[in-house]
């Protein structure tokens, strides 16, 4: 007897199976779905395509491009590619929709607003804003865009808000690469930190209690010190090399009857390094994929120091997992006076939630499957990604699941995706 004839394999082969009724049922709820963000399209043809188009993208394709979403469609390949690449239609329009239905379903006054920044490798030099930089994706630096991007976590889990194509200074000032992109006129060079703090202006209706990021905006003194003039409260990784003050240390004595000398200035990973043992606590901050996560941190308040002066008052989290292969990480946070260093790693932890996001918008929803090389296409695209990706969250939702596992289908057959049918 085979391995496929086994009844295990038998099992999940049932199991796989997906009736007629069940695309049906999917494909009537995707059409509900879609009827919200329908309006926000200017004619008819575009409000048939943007349908087609996110059945596309939800389906079994190998690549989820125009070219072979109009083929299952049975349609020509030049309309779906204008309508993306470069329809008259208003993608900001569809994401404000998208972030309101977001607030009606996983408002929590407790929530978590992530920024994070993803590139999209790419060869030649032809597309929107592409140049040689680091690449997470990559782990190096290389040919790619660079998009920023904005998630809201809460307990019910994660969901897309808002999108940014970093344009890199040598772009935005020149006319010709920016005409043959099609760049708006009104779109001017900005970085990353000052993109966030505008996506963070347009999300302001979600109500949330934290702000997280990885070190490339926590580094940025700027956007620490603009977080806390608007009263947000945050923890930002920041690089272990930043400089601290540790204020909890007692100021250094001074010669008999002279004044006390300043604490001294370190690096964040040097100042760890001195820390007693017992000053170390240990904390399960979440369950992971191979068991739950745990932790070794310390707390204290410190100050930075910001080119010639110094900063106010933050304070420096520490923690290290507990694991074969240690890795540590520092972030500056500021808190309000009742939050627990268990919160603060809760908060700090909740940045894999914006990894989880790429990784089923870019695995599930199509989303770095683009050939579009102007500004207009690359936001259309990720926008109508976006919408895919929130109806894939909103239909595991409903099944009582986060995500199928790795060799078996989801845990009720209902679950289907209906570009998925074979023609």
């Amino acid at each position: 007897m085979s391995l496929l004839e086994t009844a295990e394999a038998q099992a999940l082969f049932d199991e796989a199976t997906v009736t007629p009724s069940q695309v049906l049922s999917c494909e009537r709820r995707l059409t509900g779905f879609l009827s919200r963000f329908l309006p926000k399209f200017y004619r008819c043809e575009q409000r048939q395509t943007a349908g087609i188009v996110v059945k596309g993208l939800l389906g079994d394709l190998e690549r989820k491009t125009c070219e072979p979403i109009a083929r299952r469609a049975g349609l020509e390949r030049k309309p779906v590619q204008f309508f993306v690449g470069a329809g008259r239609w208003d993608d900001e329009a569809v994401m404000a929709e998208l972030r309101q239905y977001v607030t009606e379903e996983r408002a929590d006054p407790h929530g978590i607003l992530i920024f994070d920044g993803s590139g999209f490798p790419k060869k030649g030099n032809a597309s929107c804003g592409v140049k040689r930089q680091w690449c997470g994706r990559l782990g190096k630096i290389d040919n790619c865009q660079m998009g920023v991007f904005l998630a809201y976590a809460t307990a019910l889990g994660y969901a897309p808000l808002d999108r940014r194509l970093y344009l890199p200074r040598d772009w935005a000032t020149d006319p010709k690469r920016r005409k043959q992109t099609h760049v708006p006129a009104s779109v001017r060079y900005l970085p990353k930190w000052k993109i966030a703090l505008a996506m963070l202006r347009q999300s302001k209706q979600l109500p949330h209690a934290w702000i997280a990021a990885d070190d490339e905006f926590g580094r940025v003194a700027e956007f620490r010190e603009s977080l806390r003039k608007q009263d947000k409260h945050y923890v930002l990784d920041v690089p272990s090399n930043t400089w601290i003050r540790d204020l909890a240390q007692p100021a250094p004595k001074g010669r008999t009857g002279g004044r006390p000398r300043s604490r001294p200035w370190m690096q964040a990973q040097v100042w760890a390094q001195k820390q007693a043992a017992d000053r170390w606590q240990t904390f399960t901050v979440r369950d992971g994929t191979k068991g739950p996560l745990r932790v070794r941190a310390l707390i204290t308040p410190v100050q930075t120091r910001i080119q010639s002066r110094v900063g106010e008052e933050e304070t420096l989290i520490v923690f290290t997992t507990v694991e074969a292969t240690p890795r540590t990480v520092y972030a500056l946070a500021h808190t309000p006076a009742h939050a627990s260093l268990e919160e603060l790693l809760r908060v700090a932890a909740a940045r894999h939630h914006v990894e989880e996001m790429f990784e089923a918008a870019k695995g599930e929803a199509g989303l770095a499957h683009y050939e579009v090389r102007s500004w207009v296409g690359w936001h259309h695209h990720v926008t109508l990604s976006f919408l895919a990706l929130w109806f894939l969250l909103l239909e595991r939702e409903r099944l009582g699941e986060k995500k199928p596992g790795a060799n078996r289908a989801a845990d009720t057959p209902d679950l289907c995706l209906p570009a998925a049918q074979k023609n």
